[in-house]
């Protein structure tokens, strides 16, 4: 007898609708067809095991299960339950009446319980968009699914449950959730905030500014200067995530398989601070079987990399494409995924080995040799791709020691959410340019015009200071997000000179 149940396979961050077709015939081998990797090879061992176990019949006879199309390769165990039911309607064990309604997702234990999958959330989407009506997936998966508006989602704990349910013995009622009160009062729910910073007010400007225009950021400063700290409290100023960005950022960490069973929406901005020791694959993503990185799981959030100079060369080499493409292609000789990786680059480092070059108090004990080597770690195309480059000194007593609370992240956040207002209305005509960092050559030439007086400055800044030709179009766009913060039009001299001073590296002098 032929049955059909319908799964699906995640590439990237989007799914595809998998046919399951099992036929049960004379003969006593099974077999699976249609491009299965090893993982779902064994699962008719997990699938027999599973039935025996719960009172049902492996059947003793020929199974072929294809799964189709066969050109998509298939991976992973959650493919387990859809093989397992459709072996069940086909030896008669179960009705079979309505299964072409139902996409059914879930790894299975040989005891038959039902193990949780990931990316649950791009399989919902692409059930509702196919025209299912219902989903099953693992019970620790069900809220996250459940946030896709009209598909009816049930979480199932073991095989039993399913089949009581399929057979109509049971009554289960699909997972809720009101995903508008989740998005509302969950948004902007951050553990820290601006007012715990002590002093730094011109870094906290800086910072406002770089969250204002979505520009990377390069902070340099002595040990315990508060550069983590700092870096930390960045996305509590960010704009709140609109409901599209949310919905994107939970693909990213479903497919990751980093949702927990509670989690239903992504509501905060990411922030990812992988440690110095990362791979060049862990942190793009990619793999045999290719998985999102650091930069994707930063999506539409912050990647901080701390000690930069520490990192390997080649690592931070591989970050400049998507720097600038804002997404990530990983390309295996029979695959190839997109990954999204639009992400604010928040890097700290110090200024010298010892750490104390340019403090104000202790002496720094490393050679101009070893200053100019040290700050070599990191390429010149990489500064390239950062907007601002802070120098962090340290807070003294009487800021640390005072009791009065600094400004509340909530207020910086509302400045910063007006000025990338102004920003969405004046790139609403440019294709993939949605703030002041994503401008081009050519956007900046259109948008960045400055008068005679801002020319000269510029011109002087250049050669006085020893500013490289790669600083140019990094001060245009920061003093563009400076004059938006100012409701002005027009950028003006003073907002050229506050952008020409977050060009520390780009100084000849700056490390002697």
């Amino acid at each position: 007898m032929l049955i059909k149940t319908f799964s699906s396979a995640v590439h990237g961050i989007e799914a595809t609708s998998i046919t399951i077709e099992v036929n049960i015939s004379t003969g006593v081998r099974y077999y699976i067809v249609g491009l299965p990797d090893n993982a779902v090879k064994e699962s008719l061992q997990r699938i027999e095991s599973a039935l025996q176990t719960n009172g049902f019949r492996m059947p003793r006879q020929k199974i072929v299960v294809n799964l189709a199309p066969a050109d998509i390769k298939k991976e992973g165990a959650s493919y387990d339950l859809s093989i397992a039911i459709a072996i069940l309607a086909a030896s008669g064990q179960i009705t079979a009446n309505n299964l072409t309604n139902y996409m059914i997702m879930g790894e299975l234990s040989l005891n038959g319980d039902i193990q949780p999958i990931k990316g649950s959330l791009p399989i919902a989407l692409q059930a509702k968009k196919d025209g299912f009506k219902r989903l099953v997936v693992p019970y620790s998966n069900a809220r996250e699914a459940a946030i896709v508006e009209g598909l009816e989602v049930f979480g199932m704990k073991n095989m039993k449950q399913l089949v009581s349910f399929l057979n109509g013995e049971s009554a289960d009622k699909p997972t809720t959730v009101d995903i508008s009160k989740e998005f509302i009062n969950q948004n902007n729910d951050y553990d820290v905030d601006f007012s715990d910073v002590k002093g730094q007010e011109n870094i906290k400007r800086a910072l406002e500014i770089a969250a204002a225009g979505s520009h990377n950021v390069l902070l340099i400063g002595p040990p315990g200067s508060g550069k983590t700290m700092l870096a930390k409290r960045l996305p509590s100023i960010l704009p709140p995530l609109s409901l599209e960005e949310s919905l994107e950022t939970t693909k990213i960490h479903s497919v990751a398989g980093r949702l927990s069973a509670q989690s239903t929406i992504m509501t905060t901005r990411p922030f990812r601070s992988p440690h110095h020791t990362i791979s060049d694959v862990a942190l793009v993503g990619g793999g045999s079987n290719p998985q999102p990185g650091e930069i994707s799981l930063s999506h539409h959030g912050v990647l901080f990399l701390d000690e930069l100079p520490e990192f390997k060369r080649s690592v931070l080499e591989v970050m400049r494409q998507p720097l600038e493409a804002r997404s990530i292609t990983i390309s295996r000789s029979k695959l190839t995924v997109d990954y999204p990786a639009s992400f604010m680059l928040i890097a700290a480092m110090n200024p010298c080995p010892c750490g104390y070059y340019n403090h104000p108090e202790k002496a720094c004990t490393c050679g101009s040799t070893a200053v100019h080597k040290y700050l070599g770690k990191v390429s010149g195309p990489l500064l390239d791709r950062i907007d601002l480059h802070i120098e962090v000194t340290p807070v003294e007593f009487n800021q640390l020691s005072n009791q009065e609370l600094a400004e509340e992240s909530s207020l910086i956040r509302a400045r910063v959410s007006k000025a990338r207002e102004r920003q969405l209305v004046r790139f609403k005509n440019k294709t993939n340019i949605h703030c002041n960092a994503q401008m081009n050559t050519k956007t900046v030439r259109e948008i960045c015009k400055i008068n005679q007086e801002g020319k000269l400055l510029l011109k002087q800044a250049m050669d006085k200071l020893g500013l490289s030709a790669r600083a140019y179009d990094r001060i245009l766009k920061v003093a563009r997000t400076i004059a938006d913060m100012e409701n002005s039009d027009k950028i003006e001299s003073h907002h050229l000179a506050e952008a020409i001073q977050y060009r520390s590296l780009d100084r000849d002098n700056w490390a002697g």
